[in-house]
């Protein structure tokens, strides 16, 4: 039990870290790293849908991303570390991409599209397996995060976009990776 969660705790604290020393660096430099966000239909910005989650626009920015992926991620990393990780590249690729398309103008950085996603990984996951772990799971998420919903509406100067697009991902990688029909051919 204890290698169990010791190795889901170091995946999500080696998540941390990485954002926090990157935050140090971009923070320092005036933040010249945001930069490598996304600036949508800017092909010198496509590097920005690998870079752009792990830049923000501040420490609180940071702090408020940061909380809910340990929590969310953790959640996230009770089904397994191989479905989190797959989930997350997903995530972080489908939000990206989408917000590139259909960004507004302006540098889109910061982690809300993958909390976004796990957020709807984690209730959508409740939705298709119907099974009480997922259900207690989606009240807790629910319970917590709740008021995320007002996320996905239009706000100046937050990303909703990351946030929308972050969300669809996540539950269609749910639907793709839960729906009955792949549980019936043994995906």
């Amino acid at each position: 039990m204890k290698t169990w969660l010791l190795v889901r705790l170091q995946l999500l604290l080696g998540i941390a870290l990485l954002m926090l020393l990157l935050q140090v660096g971009n923070s320092l430099s005036g933040y010249s790293l945001n930069i490598w966000g996304v600036i949508p239909r800017r092909v010198e910005s496509l590097p920005g849908i690998i870079f752009a989650p792990w830049l923000h626009g501040g420490w609180a920015h940071l702090l408020s991303n940061l909380s809910g992926l340990l929590v969310l991620g953790l959640l996230a990393l009770l089904e397994s570390r191989r479905d989190f990780i797959k989930a997350s590249v997903v995530i972080l690729l489908g939000s990206g991409l989408l917000v590139w398309v259909f960004g507004r103008e302006g540098i889109h950085v910061g982690a809300s599209g993958w909390l976004f996603g796990l957020w709807s990984l984690l209730l959508a996951r409740a939705w298709f397996r119907s099974s009480w772990l997922d259900l207690l799971l989606a009240v807790l998420v629910l319970l917590l995060n709740g008021g995320w919903v007002f996320g996905l509406l239009p706000q100046q100067g937050i990303s909703f976009e990351y946030h929308l697009a972050g969300a669809l991902c996540g539950a269609l990688y749910a639907a793709w990776r839960y729906a009955p029909r792949r549980r019936q051919q043994g995906g």
